[in-house]
């Protein structure tokens, strides 16, 4: 195993001093329990969006704390769900006044521990809404989850909420809208190389050099089907026809398409398969209006990329154009 580590046990803990250093402006890190908020708080009144999960995924969700998008996240090991108490840390300290949302990918770890966080905080007399993503339309269940798995769809959920939050929506109309986000999002990725788990040291699966795996998790689960490798066409069609199947686009239907890097997959390869992945939906007659091509869910070191495909009405576009600033989503 070849890192840019000292100690694998300590990678989160290092890594989020960092990350705290180099981001001062725009976030705070918070230790015993890790979490991190946005600089300054959440503004008084405003419903506070946060959101978590293991570590492993950067820059998802750290790096999209700040202005427009969530006041706080929570990191767990890498590849593991934080605990409750971490959770409820970062309620704590986000909680303006306004209630808390928290976005949940679906996994089985995740949900439960944002669920007992969540009855802790509402002990506390904190009102506290959740809403569960769950975006992955390549296996019902996993060794991971119950149902479909949240993957990078959490991304287009998280700013549309924290726009919303930002615009000085209840926490009902924030939830509702992350709710819509949900229903009209849809995402499928594939694997050319595992990755490999610190702590571990080993990848996480074998795969041969000329084998890819279609419908792989963020945390390298198996996927639908391993397959010969190929061209970015042939692997590219393979995604977007199965997310095309899973959602109901009509002619003339508005999208936002993101074109995600599994975190060892350069860009110019990213932009081939958008390429590719937006000529098939012009020949379904949906219209791309908003378009993101980038490595924001990652699975550490995996190449691979997924494709997202989410329905935009005009109120979802408006609050996906809203102003952001973090550290990893800015405009």
């Amino acid at each position: 195993m070849k890192k840019l580590l000292d100690d694998p046990a300590q990678a989160v803990t290092d890594s989020l001093r960092g990350f705290g250093l180099a981001h001062a402006d725009q976030i705070s890190v918070h230790t015993e329990p890790n979490f991190v908020t946005r600089a300054g708080g959440t503004p008084a009144g405003q419903v506070a969006v946060i959101s978590g999960g293991g570590s492993g995924h950067e820059p998802l969700h750290a790096g999209f704390v700040g202005a427009g998008m969530l006041d706080a996240a929570v990191p767990g090991e890498v590849f593991t769900s934080p605990t409750p108490d971490q959770v409820l840390a970062a309620v704590q300290a986000a909680d303006a006044g306004a209630g808390v949302l928290l976005i949940v990918k679906n996994y089985t770890g995740d949900v439960l521990n944002f669920e007992t966080a969540a009855e802790l905080a509402e002990a506390e007399g904190i009102e506290v809404a959740s809403v569960l993503v769950n975006d992955d339309v390549a296996v019902e269940d996993s060794l991971y989850t119950a149902g479909r798995r949240g993957v990078a769809g959490t991304l287009v959920v998280e700013k549309v909420a924290g726009a919303a939050a930002a615009r000085g929506a209840s926490l009902a109309e924030v939830a509702a809208l992350a709710e819509r986000v949900v229903a009209g999002v849809r995402s499928m990725g594939v694997a050319l190389t595992a990755c490999t788990v610190p702590h571990v040291g080993r990848p996480s699966f074998d795969l041969a050099d000329d084998e890819v795996e279609i419908g792989i998790g963020i945390h390298g689960e198996p996927g639908r089907q391993r397959v010969q490798a190929a061209g970015a066409s042939d692997i590219t069609r393979r995604l977007v026809d199965s997310v095309l199947d899973d959602i109901d686009l009509a002619a003339g239907a508005r999208v936002l398409l993101f074109v995600n890097g599994m975190g060892g997959t350069p860009a110019s390869e990213l932009y081939v398969v958008y390429g590719v992945a937006r000529q098939m939906l012009a020949d379904q007659g949906v219209e791309v209006v908003r378009s993101l091509v980038g490595s924001y869910v990652t699975s550490l070191e995996m190449q691979g990329v997924s494709v997202t495909v989410a329905v935009l009405d005009d109120e979802l576009l408006e609050l996906w154009d809203a102003p952001v600033r973090t550290p990893a989503l800015t405009w």
